[in-house]
């Protein structure tokens, strides 16, 4: 069976934001931009994870559409996190956290785009 790249992604993201909300409770009592990242960074995966099991053609880019919107979403909230200076841009946890979110970014577009290009092909053909 072959892997969902973009689920295992935003599956293995959303682990490390819920250790990084755990980390930024503990270590510094940050509990409102943390929650706000915690709700959109772990969203990401779940419309991913709906979308795979979508009633129809449409159904699906919604649900990655959304994903999407999400993920720009925790984008702002890990800059954030590092302009008030509860992450350090510097640190190897955090470049590799940008890094990651900047990639499902790319490939949640990308999934988007092309699932509507495809549905206008298809609709142009009926």
């Amino acid at each position: 069976m072959n892997e969902n790249t973009i689920y295992k992604k935003s599956f293995d993201f959303a682990v490390r934001i819920a250790k990084l909300y755990n980390f930024l409770c503990s270590n510094y009592k940050e509990y409102t931009i943390s929650k706000q990242l915690l709700r959109c960074g772990t969203s990401i995966g779940s419309n991913v994870n709906e979308a795979i099991s979508a009633q129809s053609k449409k159904d699906f880019i919604s649900k990655m559409a959304i994903a999407n919107k999400e993920a720009r979403e925790t984008k702002y909230w890990i800059n954030l996190l590092i302009a008030t200076d509860y992450l350090s841009k510097t640190e190897n946890h955090v470049i590799t956290l940008q890094n990651d979110i900047e990639e499902i970014i790319k490939i949640l577009t990308s999934i988007v785009k092309t699932s509507q290009e495809n549905l206008k092909k298809e609709q142009n053909v009926k």
